[in-house]
């Protein structure tokens, strides 16, 4: 799997934290993977965890049986999904962070990129990690799968 990552922090301490995730899905149509990630049933079949998702601007999303919830905030057929995101390890204070999937579609594949922002101080180190292990690498078995 083609995956690059990064963690920046802003601000001082007790501020929050982002990260970046790409990946590249060869022969994988940018609408294949936009929708997917909008579907309760092809959402929970890439993580391998229950999904819901109501695939709408205002819709609630819940993944990995409630560890992850939020809603979704801007959606741009085939090119952005934005979120907000938290899950149960958040603190109770800290606020939703911010979810941006871009999709950019090209002759052999779509590129992917994960941009996690406002993520509590100290967890994004975790949360990348999280990203490749449960969401980038089973998206490429999954989807890999089909295609054969």
């Amino acid at each position: 799997m083609d995956c690059m990552s990064a963690i920046c922090s802003k601000g001082s301490k007790g501020m929050s934290e982002s990260l970046e995730v790409t990946a590249f899905f060869p022969g994988v149509a940018a609408e294949r993977l936009y929708r997917a990630w909008l579907d309760s049933a092809d959402h929970t079949g890439f993580t391998g965890s229950p999904a819901q998702v109501e695939p709408r601007v205002g819709g609630r999303f819940t993944a990995w049986d409630g560890y992850i919830s939020g809603n979704t905030l801007d959606l741009q057929p085939f090119r952005l999904i934005v979120q907000g995101w938290r899950t149960t390890e958040f603190p109770a204070e800290a606020p939703i962070s911010r979810l941006e999937i871009w999709l950019e579609e090209g002759d052999d594949g779509t590129h992917m990129k994960l941009v996690h922002s406002e993520i509590p101080d100290g967890q994004a180190e975790d949360y990348l990690q999280g990203w490749e292990d449960y969401y980038f690498a089973p998206m490429q078995a999954y989807f890999f799968g089909r295609m054969t």
